[in-house]
């Protein structure tokens, strides 16, 4: 696509669909009551997106990340997060269930016990839940962006300053 200008192939399906949209923002905001840090959401979002080449995603989580004041290297870093020093132990735990549970088709025990073992020992059943709705959500959001070719930029800052601020 070098020297193309970049072109959505149509509109986003969840624009397109009536209530889709509304279903998926619901469904993504009914995870924040479960205590889980707003950061973590963000750095699953973020993994989950690079791994799934969603460009508009991955714009988006790593402006959110930013506007929640993490630091560049937490940010630049995500996708070497076993590499990294920058991440906690539960963080760790929640990125390793996001690429399994994004991986589905990779492995033959997708989910093995080891990794939901380790996320267990961070998180209670309620966050667990909500880590995998989680985690769903924005395996959908990706595969609605990455399928039709959605294209990022600066319209995202946009969207997250309205959704950063206290409602």
């Amino acid at each position: 696509m070098t020297g193309e200008i970049m072109k959505a192939r149509i509109q986003n399906p969840a624009l397109t669909v009536p209530g889709a949209f509304n279903a998926l923002q619901l469904l993504a905001a009914s995870v924040h009551d479960a205590g889980i840090p707003e950061v973590t959401h963000y750095l699953v979002q973020l993994r989950a997106s690079q791994i799934n080449g969603c460009s508009v995603c991955v714009d988006i989580h790593s402006r959110e990340l930013e506007h929640a004041g993490e630091p560049s290297a937490r940010i630049f870093t995500v996708s070497a997060w076993r590499e990294a020093p920058y991440f906690s132990d539960a963080e760790r735990a929640a990125l390793a269930l996001t690429e399994a549970a994004t991986r589905l088709a990779d492995h033959p025990d997708p989910v093995p016990d080891d990794i939901w073992d380790e996320a267990a020992r961070h998180y209670s059943e309620r966050q667990l839940a909500a880590l995998v709705i989680s985690i769903a959500t924005i395996n959908a959001w990706n595969r609605l962006n990455a399928a039709t070719r959605q294209i990022g930029g600066d319209w995202a800052e946009q969207v997250i300053q309205p959704a950063s601020q206290p409602s």
